[in-house]
């Protein structure tokens, strides 16, 4: 019986171990290729496996892919709750996040470019599929958990969470794109340099100015 349980626990942990091998190679391909151009054929040869492997995990491309945000999402949760474990300030919260290992972090996580790419994969998408529209609903959930654990809700003035939090995914996305294209006038902490100044105006203002922007 024991040596069954050990041979099912290598099994998996092989089969988790092939899964992160094709999610890395994706990465690499997506980002150089776009995910439309990407095949098969080149994601398990990135990964130096076969065609069979990578079958054995995905039933095709678009499968590949929301497992991908699956993962990132469970990642990035995963690291945010982490963090206001230990950080409830909302500064301290803010410092820890500059300070984290990007290295650490999933392929999406670490990619700008593949991150834009996946978006724009999403809006080609006809009809929109719900996976991968619903990488942005999961992401303002967690920029709304934020929110909340570290109290910035309470200086809002009326602002609304979610909005707030759609209006914050906004402007990272947009500090990606811009980065990509003119990384010298963007540098990596745009968008963390941004919130901070955000959450000085709430402070001091009480969120009314952030309130007359959504207006």
């Amino acid at each position: 019986m024991y040596a069954v349980v050990m041979s099912r626990t290598r099994v998996r942990a092989t089969r988790e171990q092939t899964r992160e091998r094709l999610f890395e190679a994706a990465a690499e391909v997506f980002a150089a290729t776009g995910i439309g151009a990407a095949s098969i054929e080149a994601i398990a040869a990135s990964a130096g496996l076969t065609r069979g492997a990578f079958y054995s995990n995905f039933a095709d491309k678009d499968e590949l892919v929301t497992a991908m945000l699956a993962d990132h999402v469970e990642h990035t949760t995963r690291r945010y709750v982490e963090l206001l474990a230990r950080h409830r300030d909302p500064d301290d919260f803010m410092e820890a996040l500059r300070t984290v290992d990007r290295s650490t972090q999933d392929p999406l996580g670490r990619s700008p470019l593949l991150h834009l790419e996946l978006l724009l994969h999403a809006a080609r998408a006809a009809p929109p599929r719900q996976d991968l529209t619903g990488l942005i609903t999961s992401r303002r959930r967690i920029i709304v958990d934020i929110i909340e654990g570290t109290g910035m809700s309470q200086s809002q003035d009326g602002l609304d969470t979610e909005q707030l939090a759609a209006m914050l995914l906004a402007m990272e996305d947009g500090y990606r794109l811009h980065q990509l294209i003119d990384s010298t006038s963007t540098p990596p902490d745009s968008f963390l340099r941004s919130v901070s100044a955000l959450q000085g105006l709430m402070r001091s203002r009480g969120g009314g100015r952030l309130q007359q922007l959504a207006d």
